[in-house]
């Protein structure tokens, strides 16, 4: 080969040799880039489900702050207070003599049992719970009955659990109830709050804790059920006399201005209910006071007990 032909040889292996270098050094380049891109990509991926996540959480906490609170309904002011507990343990007797027996169903009787009584008084035993609708019905028609033979002070003004049915019912508390009289015992032990407690029976707080007497005879007449109302342990309540619905968008003083009214749907209920409990109290207290438990609506309820 001439010298001619080599350097040509030589020259052509160089530009070869070169291209190759600057084909591996093109790859080498590209593969990072490439790699960049594509964890650019991933990012922008991940960037736009997390912002999608956040998005998401941040409509639920503006939907969550748009919706009233659980417990929405309002406290009772002093006023209202006062003027409930006032009208709810002085129903005109004329009221409850219109309204008899009323739409309340009746009590269960017991029988060969030994008296229930306090201080040489027959006992009205009461145990409930505040979170609980049908205690909130059934304390209306209590208080205004054993109103009407003594005098209850210390009423407070509540609702039912907002998370139970008949959601949020308006009614009293007897936590810091006291009651005179001549005639009668009352002893309401408020079993239970409205704060949820799982590892309590009711799955609610304690408030109050019956004595072991009570206790056996939750046991033994309650059923497991609250609101429970034993009077002198010859009449007690089967579970309730109304139905809470009766009372459901109405306010405690539109309630007690009703349990007033003769007509009213919650007068029938509540007054009819607090006619048979009185008729039951006074088959205990010998018929007194004479001008109760000879009234003409306590003699209607008495056939219905």
């Amino acid at each position: 080969m001439s010298s001619t032909a080599r350097t040509r040889s030589r020259t052509r292996a160089r530009a070869t040799a070169q291209a190759r270098t600057k084909a591996k050094a093109r790859n080498a380049w590209q593969k990072p880039a490439d790699r960049r891109a594509e964890a650019r990509k991933r990012l922008l991926l991940a960037g736009g489900s997390v912002a999608l996540v956040i998005a998401l959480v941040a409509a639920l906490i503006a939907v969550k702050l748009s919706q009233p609170p659980a417990h929405s309904a309002p406290a009772a002011d002093a006023r209202t207070t006062a003027q409930v507990r006032r009208q709810v343990t002085s129903v005109p007797l004329a009221t409850f003599n219109s309204a008899g027996a009323g739409t309340a169903t009746g009590l269960d009787t017991v029988v060969g049992q030994p008296a229930f009584t306090a201080g040489g008084k027959p006992e009205v035993l009461y145990i409930g719970g505040e979170y609980c609708p049908f205690c909130a019905a059934e304390r209306w028609a209590l208080a205004a009955a054993v109103s009407r033979f003594g005098t209850l002070s210390g009423l407070s003004l509540i609702h039912s659990s907002p998370t139970d049915v008949y959601a949020s019912t308006p009614t009293l508390s007897f936590v810091k109830a006291s009651y005179t009289s001549k005639y009668l015992a009352f002893v309401p032990v408020e079993w239970y709050g409205e704060a949820t407690d799982p590892s309590t029976p009711f799955g609610h707080v304690y408030l109050q804790q019956p004595t072991a007497q009570q206790r056996a005879l939750f046991a033994r007449y309650g059923g497991g059920s609250i609101p429970f109302v034993d009077i002198g342990n010859r009449y007690f309540l089967p579970q309730v006399q109304y139905v809470p619905s009766t009372l459901a968008g109405m306010s405690w003083t539109q309630i007690a201005a009703a349990m007033r009214d003769p007509s009213s749907p919650a007068a029938k209920d509540i007054d009819g209910a607090a006619n048979m409990i009185t008729a039951a109290i006074c088959t205990l207290t010998h018929g007194q006071p004479a001008g109760v438990c000879q009234s003409a609506g306590v003699k209607a309820a008495a056939g219905s007990i």
